[in-house]
C-alpha cells in the first residue's frame, strides 16, 4: 500500500517535506515540490483529505458540488447560492460531478484541501453515498440539496418528489388519461428520479391503473423517442408521458414533432423543475415547479446558521400547453407513428 513515507524515499526528501507538499505547496521551492508530486503520480499516492480535519483556521470559501450546470435549474440555483454567500463575506468553489458517483470523493477532496468551510452538495444517491458518512464523522458542516436521504438525517432541502410526481400522475389522469409512462435519465445516477417513479407508481394504483416500468433514456437532457415506438403503436396507445426533469421534456416535445405527434393531441408531455424556457416553447410545457432560487438561498442559510435536518419545500403544477384530455383514437395505418 502507498503512503507518505514512500513518496518521500522516492522524492529523496523528509516525510515531512513531503506532506507539506500537500498541506502548504507555497512553503515548498518549486523544484522540490515538482518532486515530491512527480513521485506521488508514479506511486499512485493521493491523500485523504477527508480523512483529516483540515479546518484549522476560519475559511471564507464554501464548496458547491452540483451534477451539471447544463441544466439550468442548476444554474439557478449557484447563482442564487452566490449572491447569499458573498452578501455573507464567503467566496464559492463550484465544481460538477457529471452525475458520476465515483467523481464526487475525489472532487470533495480537492476542496477541503482548499480549507473550504463547509460543503453544498447534490450526490447522485445521499443514502449509497461514500462521501456523506465520513464527512459527517469528521463533522464537516454540509447541506444536501434536491437530495432526499431516507435513512439518515442529515441536512437537506427539497421538494417532496414523491408527492409532486404523484399529483402531476393524478391531474392527467382526471384529464381521462389512461396509457401514462415516466421518462428519466440513468436511474443509477438520481435519487430524486426513484422517488419520484414511486409517485407516479403511487397515483397509478390508487386510479385502479397498472403503472408502466420506468422509460430509461440515454441521458438526463436527451430524450430518443425510438423507446416510445412500442406504446405509441399499441392498440391502446401511450396517451402521456411524464419527464423526470424539463430538459429531457423539452427534448422529447422536439423529438415528438420529428415523428409527426402532434403534442397534446396525441401524447401529453409533462416535466419537471419548472424552468422559465418551458414557459416560452409551443406548445408551452407544464411542469412540477420547484423553488430553485429559493433552494439556494436557504442552503447557504442553512449551512452557515446550522438548524434541523430535512427541509421540505413547496412545489406547484404548472399548467401550460403541452397536455390536454386523452387522445382515445387509435394511432394506425396512415397516423401510425414511425422512428424519427
Amino acid at each position: 500500500m502507498t503512503d507518505l513515507i514512500s513518496v518521500a524515499r522516492l522524492a529523496g526528501v523528509s516525510r515531512a517535506t513531503a506532506a507539506r507538499a500537500f498541506s502548504d505547496p507555497h512553503l515548498l521551492k518549486p523544484g522540490t515540490l515538482q518532486k515530491v508530486l512527480a513521485a506521488s503520480e508514479q506511486i499512485g499516492f493521493r491523500p485523504n483529505h477527508i480523512a483529516r480535519q483540515l479546518r484549522t483556521q476560519h475559511s471564507t470559501t464554501l464548496g458547491v458540488l452540483l451534477p451539471s450546470l447544463l441544466n439550468p435549474v442548476f444554474a439557478l440555483q449557484l447563482q442564487a447560492m452566490e449572491q447569499q454567500a458573498r452578501q455573507a463575506g464567503y467566496a464559492l468553489l463550484v465544481a460538477t460531478s457529471d452525475y458520476q458517483a465515483e467523481r464526487e470523493v475525489a472532487i470533495v477532496e480537492h476542496m477541503l484541501h482548499q480549507r473550504v468551510a463547509g460543503l453544498v452538495l447534490t450526490v447522485a444517491d445521499a443514502d449509497r453515498s461514500a462521501l456523506l458518512p465520513t464527512l459527517a464523522a469528521a463533522k464537516m458542516p454540509f447541506v444536501l440539496t434536491h437530495n432526499v436521504p431516507q435513512q439518515h438525517d442529515w441536512p437537506a432541502l427539497c421538494v417532496d418528489n414523491r408527492k409532486a410526481m404523484a399529483e402531476a400522475t393524478a391531474h392527467l389522469i382526471t384529464l381521462g388519461h389512461r396509457h401514462i409512462v415516466m421518462a428519466a435519465g440513468p436511474m443509477q445516477q438520481s435519487d430524486r428520479a426513484r422517488l419520484r417513479y414511486l409517485g407516479y407508481c403511487e397515483a397509478m394504483q390508487q386510479a385502479g391503473l397498472q403503472p408502466r416500468a420506468m422509460i430509461e433514456m440515454p441521458s438526463h437532457i436527451q430524450s430518443d423517442f425510438r423507446l416510445l415506438l412500442p406504446l405509441m403503436n399499441a392498440p391502446s396507445p401511450l396517451t402521456a408521458v411524464i419527464c423526470s426533469n424539463d430538459l429531457l421534456a423539452i427534448s422529447l416535445l422536439g423529438a415528438a414533432a420529428r415523428a409527426g405527434v402532434s403534442v397534446p393531441n396525441q401524447l401529453s408531455v409533462i416535466g419537471f423543475d419548472g424552468i422559465e424556457l418551458g414557459e416560452q416553447l409551443s406548445p408551452s410545457l407544464a411542469s412540477v415547479v420547484q423553488p430553485i432560487a429559493l433552494m439556494g438561498t436557504r442552503a447557504i442559510d442553512l449551512l452557515l446558521n446550522p438548524g434541523g435536518k430535512t427541509h421540505l419545500l413547496a412545489h406547484h403544477l404548472r399548467l401550460g400547453e403541452s397536455i390536454a384530455p386523452a387522445f382515445h383514437g387509435s394511432i394506425s395505418g396512415k397516423h401510425h407513428v414511425t422512428q424519427p
